[in-house]
């Protein structure tokens, strides 16, 4: 029967498309041929969540519809056929209303950049569709649902934002739960302090499950009843075969060479990428047998095809009965592992035969495969005419997969039928799994799964267990695929458990489980082996207590709480339960001051607020992408096609050779130096850009860049220098201006010689950090009359932006025009690092006379990005016995790359955060080294987060060689007014602006901090497998006030319109600029004032219109852009002021419309433009916080949990709590990133090979703090501040150190422990942590061989 044409609906619009290529998804063809842009692309392999949708599916037999969220840019287009799309917008918007999320989303502060908003709002908005789908709940009150709390917080597990710290989105997820502690919930808009729990709830936008927007529309129904459900498969080369015999027969018959793909959900395009497309694509889904889910006493049957969330669901069926049963355990178990493999949205589409034939074909590191394969599971395969049922075990091994051969069906037996051992009824079945991943919740890989099934029983001549029967699976740790350990179950069969047999059970396991060359830190991983192994069996080995009755009872069903000595599952939530916020109102400036919803909050929300990559293409419109050099320092003889002909749709290949007569090979510009926007002949560094691709589609241009063969010559070329210790043999430096050389403190020799002891040229080294901007760097370049371009571009400084196009393009300025509306993050990168994206666009707009833009696809991003400075220290210190250190000694390399960048400002920033304590002396020499790395640009907090933790470093080292208290060794080291105003350079300010002490003892009472160090102390003495930390560090951050333009004009209605020179990234700079222009133009005194805030509105940054706009950088931009805005505002008052005394004389009283209807009158100049230059006095000052952090450090996988996190930040009078609330707590946690979780590595020629959300971890929801506390100190009048206002940007993040430093003194806690053991040679507390203190640091330090050596000592205690 003839297929029907591909008919599906977005947002409840029909759209029928006759033909599409198949390998299209639908993140393609929303973005490009629909008005919905809610559903963004930022990472393009399923990793972020920024993309997802909410997909519905009906069954007309059963007239249900299904709706599950899934990510648009895997799922392939033609698998959408007849089925229905939600987008964010899609379920609310400022023209029908917006939907309770976007209201809650808004109102709880949970939007910055807003780029991850819409995605989020549709992970949530899923979860609720399908919470009240659940009958078995009771109805949930009034403005609430049937979510729980965990399953709201989980909600959005997989989607990532870069910039809130999540706290705020948890809150606004869990304001939804019926389950959920109003009191838990943290600062929003809804109410304030004080008021009841009813009153709470009534001021919630109302959230009514009755009259959710419908997700399926009934046009499409009556179609569906109508139509054949399958696609005509010569119009789209998509084949539905309906039985296996048509399987068979399309399979078979792909004889002719064409290229053919089987698809379920398409999910493994996001870690395989498909650089062409298939000849035919083969849907599965509507073959009966490949879908079914059968339970039997034998076990679950199902289909290779079935999604693993039917999966969790099919094995977490219960059979009625109080009691769980054997089977029903280990089904429990693989359900609950499966719950955490990827995240939410990819499960709903990942089949669990796709996710085997990975592991099988391309030894994809699954966890589907370990855990299965430990309980004995089957495979049926079907091989041409036959089918066979085999292992999981053998299918692993076999070669892989044939093309023509397909999985069918997997089987997991039911342990309740299947019985191994001859033992009687007292034996026992245990089984659990174990997988040790960067993030708790999934979305990582793990470094290593396992899963471990036995009979036990006890003895009866003795006090042990037996071990009867055992199976033991590993994988995922740098092998071909999952094995089981068989040398390792037969040494265990028939043996009584003791700490001997278990000893070398281990030492077997680690014999076994050697990871490949060339795999990731290989001895972590055996290590992870050996100690999952031992948390399985060593509640059996127990030396400390005797065996009581029920014990394997409460091992299988646990009801209490083992013995603390033992490994227990008792698992701390792995999200965050609770926080508190402490702000102080101020309404001195009204509106300036109040916590107001960020501007465009809800249109973020929403997905209506547009970014670059929105603007629709204008005609004729080509797409670019990025050649780069993949080799450092080397001829570049020709750039090539690999294929003939050309790739489809490609129309130019630019390079340095096409830059205009007059103009100029530069890609950026900063006042240190330029950096060339090509590489000429010869290439600086791995990542640079060689040419810009231009084709018809951004898809095309993508593809045709992979296609691209770079002919380079090596052999006449030195040796590149690609590290910090090359640059200084080979005298490669850049030069810092006398102007930013900081200044040394004292006299070096007399501190040394003051010292009682003294640590010498001790080590540090730290790696970089790239930015995950969820938007990635974009452009649209399209040219105008007379020689003229447009930019629309994502920058943080679209002022030299626009001078280096013009430059490039040998042009003159005037002929350039830069907007910028909105950034999707940029955390300095994009500021210098955007302007060579933008310039290549003009370039090429330029030549081709037509628009062009790009939006560069995540992999590239990440390699072009240099991002963070790498940097080496050498510290020599001289200190009292008493702590109170004397000097210090620096030597210091900084990795600047291939240019200079930002980089001479390098040592005067790590300098500036490494002076908050007082040194005595201190003396350095800092190096900025030209290297044949990318060039590294600002990111937040440049060189400040480097000289805090160094500071900290050495602070902690000091301590360990005195054996003393580490807050004591900072106690004595903090500043007095005075060793402040020294090191600072009389930037210090008045004695009653220094809050840092004042902050410090505050602090240590809100935080229990004497309290929980000793809580801790005792925690660690009762717990030999998980030791907690507890740290409180200060910071104290400089930062400059640079020249803001700002203009503001008053339209004929009395609406405002405002113009300012700093961008908007999500810091909430067109918030504040707002309440102050309303504060401002408020002095007038209309009777109608206090509605100003309503009329003001801040529109995009154009360089034409606003010159000398400057970088967005530094913190400070908002509260300068706030005055420059405020001096317009004061000329404006001024000149309204004469005609509103005449009027209120005449009429007694006065609008503001009225005022403004008589000024247009009178003809008075109602727009007026500022250039706010700030004074000597008020250019620079200090900022000031701190921050306590608790960790618990799992001993046996170096998992490091933040139980606790509690701040106190300085904002002085804050112009808007709730923005730099959010502002805090999203540094925080990307600080978090920087010290414990993201890994930026590189190859050995410096190519970025950390280049997706596969090898790039940056925090998720649940890996935030667990309690999550913030207090913003209101330090009172600080007159040379913005109306007593301080920066909230970037300083928080540098108190992230606290975490890291609390890992370190759990560490330390367990090394003690080794010590006793016999397993370490040295000492316990003198160590470095690297950072980030990645789970294999941790656990390095915490001892590879733990394990062993305390089966070693129990069994010599013996």
């Amino acid at each position: 029967m003839a297929g029907t044409s591909l008919v599906f609906a977005v947002n409840r619009q029909r759209f029928h498309l006759p033909t599409v290529d198949p390998s299209t998804t639908l993140v393609e063809f929303l973005r490009s041929h629909t008005r919905f842009k809610s559903v963004k692309l930022s990472c393009g392999e399923g990793g972020c969540g920024a993309c997802v949708v909410l997909l519905s599916k009906y069954d007309p037999v059963l007239d249900r519809v299904e709706d599950f969220a899934v990510s648009s840019c895997l799922t392939l287009l033609c698998s959408v056929n007849l089925c229905s799309i939600t987008t964010s917008e899609g379920f609310g918007n400022s023209k029908d209303g917006f939907h309770a999320i976007h209201q809650r989303f808004s109102g709880f502060h949970a939007s910055q950049c807003g780029f991850c908003t819409p995605g989020m709002c549709v992970s949530l908005f899923s979860a609720l569709v399908n919470a009240e789908k659940k009958a078995d709940r009771v109805e949930a009150p009034p403005g609430f649902s049937k979510l729980t709390v965990s399953e709201a917080e989980k909600a959005v597990a997989g989607n990532l934002c870069r910039c809130t710290g999540y706290r705020s989105i948890a809150d606004a997820c869990k304001s939804f739960s019926a389950d959920v502690d109003m009191e838990d919930l943290g600062f929003n808009s809804f109410w304030r302090k004080g008021d009841s729990k009813q009153a709470k709830i009534d001021s919630l936008p109302p959230y009514n499950p009755e009259s959710e927007v419908c997700t399926f529309p009934e046009f499409l129904k009556n179609e569906i009843r109508s139509l054949p459900s399958f696609l005509d498969s010569k119009r789209y080369g998509w084949y539905s075969p309906a039985t296996i015999e048509e399987l068979k027969s399309l399979v078979e018959a792909n004889d002719s060479g064409d290229s053919m793909k089987l698809v379920v959900g398409n999910t493994g395009t996001g870690y395989y990428k498909e650089l062409t497309g298939y000849d035919k694509y083969i849907d599965l889904r509507y073959v009966p047998e490949l879908s079914i889910i059968r339970m039997d006493p034998t076990g679950l049957d199902v289909g290779a095809i079935v999604t693993i969330t039917k999966v969790i669901e099919a094995l977490k069926k219960k059979t009625k009965g109080e009691l769980i049963s054997r089977g029903e355990l280990v089904f429990e178990r693989i359900a609950r592992h499966m719950d955490k493999i990827a995240s939410g949205f990819l499960r709903n589409t990942a089949s669990i035969g796709g996710n085997l034939v990975m592991a099988q074909r391309k030894n994809f590191p699954s966890d589907i495969a370990t855990i299965l394969l430990a309980v004995d599971s089957t495979v049926n395969i079907m091989s041409g005419s036959r089918s066979e049922i085999i292992m999981l075990e053998d299918f692993l091994k076999r070669a892989p997969l044939d093309p023509k051969s397909v999985l069918l069906s997997v089987k997991i037996p039911n342990w309740e039928a299947v019985t191994k051992a001859s033992a009687g009824s007292n034996t026992t079945l245990l089984f659990e799994t174990y997988r040790a991943a960067p993030r708790p919740l999934g979305n990582a890989l793990p470094y290593l799964n396992a899963a471990f099934l036995a009979e036990v029983s006890s003895c009866k001549t003795s006090t042990g267990f037996m071990v009867h029967h055992c199976c033991l699976a590993f994988g995922a740790y740098g092998t071909k695929h999952a094995i089981r350990a068989r040398k390792v179950e037969d040494f265990l069969n028939g043996k009584t458990l003791s700490a001997g047999v278990l000893y070398e059970a281990i030492k077997l396991v680690r014999a076994t489980v050697v990871p490949e060359e060339g795999t990731t830190s290989p001895a972590y991983r055996s290590s992870l082996a050996c100690g999952f192994l031992f948390e399985f069996f060593s509640p059996f080995i127990n030396s400390d207590t005797e065996i009581a009755d029920g014990f394997l009872e409460n091992i299988l069903f646990p009801t209490s709480k083992m013995n603390k000595n033992q490994c227990c599952n008792d698992e701390i939530p792995y999200v965050s339960s609770s926080a508190k916020q402490v702000l102080n109102l101020s309404a001195d400036y009204d509106p300036v001051g109040k916590p107001i919803i960020k501007s465009g909050a809800a249109i973020q929300a929403s997905g209506e607020a547009v970014y670059v990559d929105d603007i629709p293409s204008p005609t004729n419109c080509l797409h670019g992408a990025f050649i780069y050099s993949t080799k450092p320092f080397v001829r570049v003889k020709g750039i090539k096609f690999k294929t003939k002909p050309q790739p489809d749709g490609v129309s130019a290949v630019l390079s340095f050779k096409d830059i205009p007569n007059g103009g100029e090979n530069v890609g950026s510009k900063t006042i240190f130096g330029t950096e060339p926007l090509f590489a000429d002949d010869l290439t600086q560094c791995a990542g640079q850009r060689l040419a810009f691709l231009v084709a018809d589609t951004q898809k095309n241009a993508d593809l045709a860049a992979n296609f691209v063969d770079v002919d380079y010559e090596m052999e006449t070329i030195e040796q590149p220098i690609l590290s910090v210790e090359e640059a200084v043999k080979r005298s490669s430096f850049y030069e810092v201006p006398p102007f930013l050389s900081p200044k040394q403190v004292g006299d070096i020799s007399k501190g040394m010689a003051l010292a009682d002891h003294k640590i010498t040229s001790a080590e540090i080294k730290l790696g970089s950090q790239y930015y995950f901007y969820m938007e990635t760097q974009t452009t649209l370049a399209v040219p105008d009359e007379d020689n003229c371009i447009v930019v629309y571009t994502s920058s943080q400084c679209p002022q030299f932006l626009h001078s280096v196009i013009a430059k490039c393009l040998g042009i003159p300025e005037s002929n350039v025009r830069v907007i910028t509306r909105r950034v999707g993050g940029g955390f300095g990168g994009k500021a210098v690092k955007s302007i060579p994206v933008a310039t290549a666009c003009a370039l090429a707009a330029h030549k081709l006379h037509r628009p062009v833009r790009i939006y560069v696809n995540r992999k590239t991003d990440m390699i072009m990005a240099g991002g963070r400075h790498p940097m080496k220290i050498i510290y020599s210190v001289g200190f009292k016995s008493d702590g109170k250190i004397t000097a210090l000694q620096l030597d210091i390399l900084i990795d600047a790359g291939m240019a200079p960048d930002i980089s001479p400002i390098m040592p005067h920033n790590v300098l500036g955060a490494l002076k908050k304590y007082d040194w005595g002396a201190l003396s350095f020499d800092v190096k900025v080294c030209k290297t044949n790395n990318p060039s590294r640009s600002a990111m937040r907090g440049p060189g400040e987060v480097q000289g805090s933790f160094i500071a900290e470093a050495v602070i902690e080292h000091v301590a360990s060689t005195l054996s003393m208290e580490v807050d004591c060794v900072r106690n004595i080291n903090l500043h007095t007014h005075c060793s402040l105003d020294l090191f600072y350079e009389n930037h210090a300010g008045e004695p009653l602006e220094y809050t840092l002490p004042s902050i410090w003892d505050k602090l240590a009472m809100s935080s229990s901090f004497n309290q929980r160090t000793e809580m801790v102390k005792e925690f660690n003495k009762c717990n030999k497998w998980r030791k907690r930390g507890i740290s409180r560090v200060p910071i104290v951050y400089e930062v400059s006030l640079r020249p803001t333009p700002g203009k503001v004009s008053i339209l004929s209605d009395g609406s405002v319109v405002v113009e300012v020179g700093g961008i908007e990234l999500g810091q909430g700079l067109w918030t504040k600029v707002k309440q102050m222009a309303a504060f401002a133009l408020g002095s007038i005194q209309c009777d109608d004032s206090g509605d100003l805030l309503d009329k003001v509105r801040v529109v995009q940054s154009d360089t034409v219109s606003l010159i000398q706009g400057g970088f967005t950088a530094g913190s400070t931009t908002s509260e300068s852009s706030c005055q420059a805005v405020r001096l317009s505002c004061d000329i404006l008052v001024e000149r309204l002021a004469p005609l509103k005394q005449i009027l209120q004389e005449q009429m007694g009283s006065i609008k503001w419309e009225t005022l403004i209807e008589k000024a247009y009158l009178q003809a008075l100049n109602l727009s007026a433009s500022s250039f706010y230059v700030p004074d000597f006095t008020s250019v620079q000052y200090l900022n000031y916080g701190a921050a306590v952090s608790e960790v618990e450090v799992d001993l046996l996988t170096g998992e490091t949990r933040i139980l606790q996190s509690d701040i106190i930040y300085d904002c002085g009078q804050s112009l808007n709590p709730a923005v730099d609330l959010g502002q805090i707590e999203g540094a925080f946690v990307q600080g978090i990133g920087f010290f414990m979780l993201e890994e930026y590595m590189e190859n050995s020629e410096g190519l970025v090979i950390s280049n997706g959300t596969w090898t790039y971890k940056i925090p998720s929801i649940d890996t935030i703090p667990k309690q999550f506390n913030v207090e913003i100190l209101n330090s009172g009048q600080h007159s040379n501040r913005v109306l007593s206002s301080k920066a909230s940007g970037e300083p928080p993040l540098l108190l992230a150190v606290s975490v890291h430093c609390a890992a370190r003194a759990a560490i330390k806690e367990s090394r003690k422990q080794l010590l006793q053991w016999g397993g370490l040679n040295g000492s316990a507390s003198m160590f470095q942590m690297a950072v980030p203190a990645t789970m294999p640091v941790v656990k390095e330090l915490c001892g590879l061989e733990s394990v062993e050596c305390y089966l070693e000592w129990i069994a010599g205690r013996k």
